[in-house]
């Protein structure tokens, strides 16, 4: 995966064309990038986020940020009410609660958290 400014891409290889292509992830806009070999695909994929905030500045418009720490969820109502409940009992916000447990989760499944 690569970063950048805080946005990442995946890149893959599309044998038909014999190119590597990446696409700028978690974006409302479509960022994408391509090169012809590995030693290129960073510097594409820099080129690329760099285009996208230039563009964005010249035409006023603010940038997509990916992740702003903000999203819903949609729960049952069961296990929503239990997940108050336990959060109630820890004198802790749901929130917190959330948050906590999702870090937690995130841990077991090795997986990097900033």
């Amino acid at each position: 995966m690569l970063n950048y400014k805080g946005y990442h891409a995946r890149v893959e290889y599309r044998p038909d064309d014999n190119l590597l292509f990446g696409r700028v992830l978690d974006l409302g806009d479509t960022v994408v990038f391509e090169a012809e070999r590995a030693a290129d695909v960073e510097a594409a994929f820099q080129g690329a986020v760099d285009d996208y905030l230039d563009f964005c500045a010249e035409i006023g418009k603010d940038p997509d940020r990916p992740f702003s720490g903000r999203f819903n969820v949609r729960l049952k109502p069961a296990l929503h009410r239990a997940a108050a409940l336990a959060a109630e009992s820890g004198s802790e916000s749901l929130n917190h609660f959330v948050q906590t447990a999702i870090a937690h989760e995130v841990e077991r499944r090795g997986a990097a958290a900033a």
